[in-house]
């Protein structure tokens, strides 16, 4: 099979590229890969892809940041997508270019805007594939609507949650598009996991208000003040880092909490320490709490949408909090900081548990995913322009039964997490 995934910008560093980049190494096992980034503004990536997987660019803005078309507006990019701006006539034309000549038999968007792209202008023999690595609920109302009409000429979408596919199943009419999860990868690590035994807790993403890293400081002043042999470390930029140092500051934490910067790999730093946090508010999906676990650190996060619910167990690999209770949070710290035994038993288990993660369980669930499309494809079931009928009403009611059978077992377990805390 020969898969070409679509990406915005392969030269920069962000969880798309990370999780795109593991996905296609995975896939190259066995199959022909390339990853086309429509922009590009440095000669290497930071990430480095499998030398299997070939990249390449549409437009090198090096070179073309003053093509007279790339000062006009795009016309296929849709204007409410939030990296309008950085499109234009130009990545309008070489986007259609190389979709027209496209010899694959799959091509994979990885952001609403380029979805939209393939989804105009992908040839009809081509399996059509729109990746959502945000959710549905994160699009505004008119992006929404450039989607509902786009999306029809699609054959499958991709959510990272199991949450999202329902919300893309209830709230889009897109007879005949299949939807289904697939979540994020994150390749298996190659030192061995933490001990449990290091007085380290790590946070790791973008120092942004959204991922509540006030929060956290502010919890873990009080693990300090019980356990002062303990230090917070997180690790990441952005433009919340003046105000974290402040705040550090402020409490009088200069010994304990740590703004490490970016690090890249991650995994020498997770296995140095023995519990994960993550305090968002908002979750498309998690890699770092899988990336935590796989290194065998358990996870105190924030219950938040969408992801966290999805890998952690509470109470068993990891514990999940209300989004922003600081009082929850420190108290779920301080359970593992004073349990060596308990701590040192999660761990063992989001080790295991985040097994499902590895490359191999994604990248299979990804190829049944794209056979049974190219199956439904060669006997007739689906193609681009067709399959809008009988097939799309049958395939909602099915999606629609599955899903109030999830919201019910969700509203059940939301209800036993209540109780246990």
């Amino acid at each position: 099979m020969k898969i070409s995934f679509l990406i915005h910008n392969a030269y920069g560093i962000g969880g798309t590229i990370t999780t795109t980049f593991n996905l296609a190494a995975a896939l190259a096992e066995r199959h022909d890969v390339e990853v086309v980034s429509a922009l590009r503004h440095r000669e290497h990536p930071l990430l480095t892809p499998d030398p299997r997987v070939r990249l390449r660019a549409l437009v090198d803005l090096r070179k073309e940041a003053d093509h007279p078309l790339h000062h006009r507006p795009a016309r296929v990019f849709p204007p409410a997508e939030y990296r309008r701006h950085q499109y234009s006539r130009l990545t309008d034309e070489r986007i259609g270019e190389h979709l027209k000549g496209l010899d694959a038999d799959v091509v994979i968007g990885t952001r609403p805007g380029l979805n939209v792209h393939i989804a105009r202008q992908a040839p009809d023999h081509v399996l059509r594939v729109g990746q959502e690595h945000l959710t549905l609920d994160n699009h505004s109302p008119r992006l929404r609507t450039a989607l509902r009409r786009a999306y029809r000429r699609l054959d499958v979408i991709t959510t990272v949650t199991e949450a999202d596919a329902a919300a893309y199943r209830r709230k889009m009419w897109l007879p005949g598009v299949h939807v289904e999860a697939l979540p994020n990868s994150v390749p298996d690590p190659a030192l061995p996991p933490a001990d449990g035994t290091a007085k380290i807790v790590i946070a790791a993403g973008r120092l942004v208000p959204v991922k509540r890293y006030d929060l956290l400081v502010e919890a873990f002043a009080r693990v300090a003040a019980a356990h002062p042999d303990w230090q917070l470390r997180i690790y990441g930029k952005g433009e919340e880092q003046p105000r974290l140092r402040q705040l550090v500051e402020r409490l009088g934490l200069w010994n304990n909490v740590f703004l490490m910067g970016a690090a890249t790999p991650m995994e020498a730093e997770w296995v140095k320490a023995s519990i994960g946090a993550a305090t968002s508010d908002f979750e498309p999906f998690g890699m770092t709490i899988v990336e935590a676990m796989r290194c065998g650190l358990p996870v105190v996060s924030t219950d938040c949408p969408y992801g966290p619910g999805e890998i952690i167990q509470d109470g068993t690999d990891g514990r999940l909090v209300p989004a922003g209770d600081r009082d929850a949070l420190a108290s779920a710290l301080l359970e593992l900081v004073a349990d060596d035994e308990r701590r040192r038993r999660m761990g063992r288990a989001a080790l295991e548990n985040a097994r499902r993660f590895a490359p191999g369980p994604v990248v299979a669930q990804a190829e049944r995913i794209l056979d049974d499309a190219l199956a439904a494809r060669a006997a007739g079931g689906r193609t681009a322009a067709q399959g809008r009928g009988a097939h799309g009403a049958l395939s909602g009611r099915r999606h629609a039964a599955r899903d109030a059978a999830h919201a019910a077992a969700a509203g059940a377990l939301r209800a036993i997490r209540g109780g246990r805390r």
